[in-house]
């Protein structure tokens, strides 16, 4: 097969920090398989969305017997999330395995599989993010390609949104490629068009959108930022022609045409949900909802990666009500896409969205507890604790205290000893920062990932390719063969 390059360069070995991967080389397009080609793609990813979380969130929201949009998918899969050298992958790896087809080792962004992961060294402000990816070697690794680069080759536009920084690890493995996933102010510079560190992969324009949080990555330590070589890439993006919003009005003004677009919404990660400033943070749903406005006017089609980052952060932390009201939210998203595409593409015959999950947690839905119903304000749901049936009496463990219907396999809040002075309520367990106890006590907010499959859910042109136990690497393909990439 001949091989192009979509910035006309050949592929290099990396040299040595992200702003120095050369463009990853982009086959000869070769038509797909399909009757019928997804001409627009949504790919939904709720990090940290293991089946746990998933059936967690359903009780929450609308009890045992009811249905998120999740599972109302037609087409549906397990996911292997493990990474190249790790049997519980991290993001970086897992996401860039959707995003390219190709094994990483924890902590790559969208490289080869001998891609070593080094962490960055701290400038003169005492920030982490000098690379040290050559670290004495003369190579280390070379790009790959991602869906959104194979989109953009293919005239299409494409777009990022997230609850996170725009630079984390889930949504930079769409268009960046680093060593190392905390080398953020080289994963930012990869978004700005003909600036120093570009990504040429994503053609002369770059992205058409880009929605989240991660400002300081954006601006120089003397206007608060993080990067220490001056550059002001918003002004920088401005200048080229993005249209830029710092807030939900300005989101709101942006007209369907508005594309380039970038809104950053925060320093750096949203607020939680519940939480959330709606003044200041647009909500995922009404993200979702005006980067398919501007990308959907594209007559090519469009690829969109939207993540609800947050739910991760929560089980990291181990506030269960958070992740769980993160994950309704990803939920909340999920249906506006659909429900926009069905407006704008009937029956969504030319449309593909798939919604999944990067890796598991260890949440865990303990006991024998009588069906609780969704949560309200007077009845605390699946966030209560373990009652027995058939009288609904408290259960009490050996030590003869209560437990939480929900808990975690590791986790920062463990009892030391014996549990029989642990004075739990319904009320305690289902307040808002309420940390469930762990059986493995870690540091605080380092609840671990899990190394369980994660679910896939497909609607749409092509849906029914994704089916059975797959790998994820095998989802960029599926993709890939859906969408005529």
């Amino acid at each position: 097969m001949r091989l192009t390059t979509l910035a006309g360069a050949s592929l290099l070995l990396l040299a040595g920090c992200a702003s120095t991967v050369s463009s990853p080389t982009i086959a000869t397009h070769t038509p797909s398989s399909v009757d019928t080609r997804a001409k627009s793609i949504i790919f939904f990813l709720g990090d940290g969305m293991g089946i746990n979380t998933l059936t967690a969130a359903r009780i929450y929201a609308v009890g045992e017997d009811g249905e998120l949009t999740i599972d109302t998918l037609p087409e549906s899969a397990f996911v292997k999330t493990f990474s190249n050298d790790a049997q519980v992958t991290d993001s970086a790896a897992s996401m860039s395995a959707y995003m390219t087809g190709v094994k990483q080792n924890n902590g790559v962004i969208s490289m080869s599989s001998n891609t070593r992961s080094i962490s960055p060294a701290a400038d003169a402000n005492g920030n982490k993010q000098v690379s040290r990816c050559q670290d004495g070697q003369t190579a280390n690794g070379r790009a790959v390609p991602t869906l959104a680069e194979l989109a953009k080759a293919r005239g299409m536009a494409a777009g990022v949104v997230t609850t996170t920084s725009v630079t984390d690890a889930t949504p930079a493995a769409t268009y960046a490629h680093a060593c190392h996933r905390k080398i953020e102010s080289d994963i930012a510079a990869a978004l700005v068009p003909g600036g120093a560190g570009y990504n040429a992969a994503l053609g002369s324009n770059g992205l058409d959108l880009v929605f989240g949080g991660g400002a300081q990555f954006f601006a120089p330590v003397a206007q608060g930022g993080k990067r220490a070589d001056g550059r002001n890439l918003v002004a920088e993006l401005q200048a080229k022609g993005w249209r830029y919003a710092a807030d939900t009005a300005q989101l709101q003004a942006l007209a369907p045409n508005a594309q380039p677009a970038i809104g950053l919404f925060a320093q750096n990660h949203f607020t939680y949900e519940a939480a959330r400033d709606a003044a200041r943070q647009p909500a995922l749903a009404d993200m979702t909802s005006k980067a398919i406005d501007i990308l959907s006017r594209n007559p090519n089609g469009f690829f969109l990666m939207v993540e609800g980052g947050l739910i991760d952060h929560a089980l990291h932390a181990t506030l269960a009500k958070r992740a769980l009201q993160e994950t309704v939210s990803y939920n909340a998203a999920l249906k506006t896409a659909i429900d926009k595409m069905n407006a704008i593409d009937p029956g969504l015959k030319n449309t593909l969205i798939v919604a999944t999950a990067d890796h598991d947690h260890t949440l865990l839905i303990n006991g024998y507890s009588p069906r609780t119903g969704k949560t309200t304000p007077t009845n605390p749901g699946v966030l209560g604790l373990v009652r027995s049936l058939p009288d609904n009496n408290i259960r009490l463990d050996k030590d003869g205290a209560p437990f939480t219907i929900l808990g975690f396999g590791t986790g920062e809040h463990r009892i030391q000893g014996s549990r029989k002075d642990v004075r739990l309520t319904d009320e305690i367990a289902a307040s808002d920062d309420y940390h469930q106890e762990a059986v493995v006590r870690t540091r605080l907010g380092a609840e671990t990932h899990g190394g369980a499959d994660v679910y896939l859910g497909a609607i749409g042109a092509n849906a029914e390719l994704f089916r059975g136990t797959i790998d994820n690497t095998r989802v960029f393909n599926l993709i890939k063969t859906a969408g005529d990439l």
